[in-house]
Formats: C-alpha cells, sequence, structure tokens
C-alpha cells in the first residue's frame, strides 16, 4: 500500500501511481468547500449509506474516501463492491484505513451490514484535514485507535512484529492526545496523534478487534451512538476482564502508557467529557440484549478467554 504523509495534493500523485484517472469521491456535505486537487467522475456526499451498490455504480477506475471512520468505511464498501482500488484521506484518529473490514451503516448510523474484501491501494495523511476537529471526535476516535493499540496485544491473531508496533502506538496516543485537547490547533501535536492512530490502524490490520470492540459495536450500532467513544467506555472494563487472562500483554500496555492501563484510559476517555453509557442515552433495560449480542461478535470470540452474556452484562453495567 502506498502511504503519504504531507499536503492534500499528494493525493495526485498516489492516483498516478495506481493508474486511477476518474475516480469516485466519497465525502461528506462537510467537505463541499475544500478545494481538492484532482478532477473526480463523481461524487458521493451521502455518508454514511447503505446503498453500497448505488454508489459503486458510479465509480470507474477508483475510490477516493476523504473523512472518518464513516467516510473510510463506506469507501471500502464501495471499493469491495467494485473491485476498484481505494485511496483513504482520514480526517480523524479511527484508523479505518489500515483493514479491508467495514461497517455498513444508514443515514441515521444504525449498523445494516458489513463485510471485507476492500482493495485499500493508498493512504495520504495530512494533519491539516484534523485541525478543527472538535474536541470530542478528537478524543473518541483516538480512544478508538488506542483499543486498537490494546486488542492487537493479546486478540488471536497477535504477533511480535504487531506487538511492537501496537505499544508504540499506545505510547504515542496517551502521550500526545492530552495536549491535543489542551492546544487543539497545533499541528506538530495533531501530527503526532496521528501518527498513533496510524500504528494503531497497522496494528490492528496485522492483529484482529477483541471483546472491548465486540461491546462497542453491538451498543453503537443499535442505537447509532459514535464508535470511537464506545471504545474509551468499553476498553477499560474489557482490560480488568483481560487482565486475569492475558496478563502479559496487558500489564505491557499499562507500561506503554504510563499506569494502570484501565485506569489510565478511563483518564484520556474523560478529556473528551463522556465516560458512561447512560450519558449517550442507552437503556440500562437493554442491557442483556446488548450483552448477548456483543458476546456473538468476532471480537469476543477473538478474545483470549471469550466473555459469557452474563460477563459481558456485568461489564457494561460497570460503564453505565
Amino acid at each position: 500500500m502506498i502511504v503519504r504523509w504531507g499536503p492534500l495534493s499528494l493525493v495526485a500523485d498516489v492516483c498516478d501511481e495506481l493508474g486511477v484517472n476518474a475516480p469516485l469521491l466519497v465525502a461528506s456535505p462537510r467537505w463541499d468547500d475544500l478545494d481538492f486537487p484532482i478532477d473526480v467522475a463523481a461524487r458521493w456526499s451521502e455518508v454514511p449509506s447503505a446503498r453500497v451498490d448505488e454508489a459503486a455504480s458510479l465509480a470507474d477506475d477508483g475510490v477516493i474516501a476523504i473523512g472518518g471512520g464513516s467516510a473510510i468505511d463506506l469507501g471500502k464498501a464501495i471499493s469491495a463492491a467494485s473491485g476498484l482500488p481505494l485511496i483513504s484521506i482520514p480526517t480523524t484518529y479511527s484508523g479505518a484505513e489500515w483493514t479491508t473490514f467495514y461497517g455498513v451503516r444508514d443515514p441515521d448510523r444504525r449498523m445494516r451490514g458489513g463485510g471485507a474484501g476492500s482493495r485499500n491501494a493508498g493512504i495520504v495523511y495530512d494533519v491539516g484535514l484534523t485541525v478543527g476537529l472538535p474536541r470530542e471526535p478528537t478524543v473518541g476516535t483516538a480512544m478508538n485507535a488506542l483499543a486498537h493499540c490494546a486488542e492487537a496485544l493479546y486478540a488471536h491473531g497477535h504477533n511480535e512484529p504487531t506487538d511492537e508496533i501496537a505499544l508504540e502506538g499506545a505510547r504515542i496516543v496517551a502521550t500526545w492526545l492530552p495536549r491535543v485537547v489542551e492546544s487543539p490547533d497545533d499541528r506538530d501535536y495533531r501530527t503526532e496523534l496521528l501518527r498513533g492512530a496510524c500504528h494503531g490502524g497497522e496494528a490492528l490490520a496485522g492483529s484482529m478487534l477483541a471483546l472491548a470492540h465486540a461491546m462497542a459495536q453491538a451498543i453503537g450500532g443499535k442505537y447509532g451512538l459514535p464508535h470511537g467513544t464506545l471504545n474509551g467506555i468499553c476498553l477499560p472494563p474489557a482490560l480488568r476482564y483481560n487482565a486475569r487472562y492475558a496478563p502479559v500483554a496487558v500489564r505491557a500496555l499499562g507500561e506503554a502508557i504510563d499506569g494502570d492501563p484501565a485506569a489510565r484510559v478511563e483518564e484520556l476517555t474523560a478529556l473528551g467529557g463522556i465516560t458512561r453509557l447512560r450519558q449517550l442515552g442507552v437503556p440500562e433495560h437493554d442491557l442483556p440484549e446488548l450483552a448477548s449480542s456483543a458476546a456473538q461478535r468476532g471480537g469476543n470470540q477473538a478474545n483470549p478467554h471469550p466473555a459469557t452474556p452474563r460477563e459481558i452484562e456485568e461489564l457494561l453495567r460497570s460503564v453505565w
């Protein structure tokens, strides 16, 4: 995969290297005024969207997705449906640009399906596109990146090279996220945080998701809630649970982020202001159903010790 760090104009060079001349641009209306450096054959602005086949019919020889995880996941779905190469331009810290898996959500952000098989061909990291991202999505998507790093250390499929990437990514996110929150317009701080998210995405691509993501996906898919914020809430109880089954990995994470791992993640999550499921409007009476749904997800099955629905319900209640 071609990875470039620098101005948005580098997307033209990436397109040239890939032989992409008439791409479909996937970008929400937020980016309508962006001076995009190349001509595109068509534009799809409903993000997220479940109309994947309709969008794919507009693609000619490539797909470019610019935005957060919703836009890039949609770009991956279109790439998988069309068989065309995808170039991602992330504007948050989700790390979605590294994996071939995707979720399909409707415009209300409720899950409508998912899959795999996107042709990830290029990434352009332009830190200027992250400046101005509000605090809540900054912290939320950074916590998603940190969850990628954490779970890559102990999910089934973890390996030594990926462990090194994950630990470095966790260290970077934990170091620079507080500085970004304090000085949100500092490009140097944002560059470092984006680098941490890049490590998280790469670690995820080399390993798998685990319990925290299973819980976050079950909740977010039902209510259309922000995935990153949910990961920040769900990761601490998942770490406490996994300390019994993957103690070496959890301790290594704590060393990387400079503290008790679960408590340190809670501190970082609090920077975004939302730390409990009830703050997001999740009904307490739905917790058993959500726990049952999470238990069946692939992330839980890839956990060092898959949790039972009853155990997951207890974890969810601890952060409700």
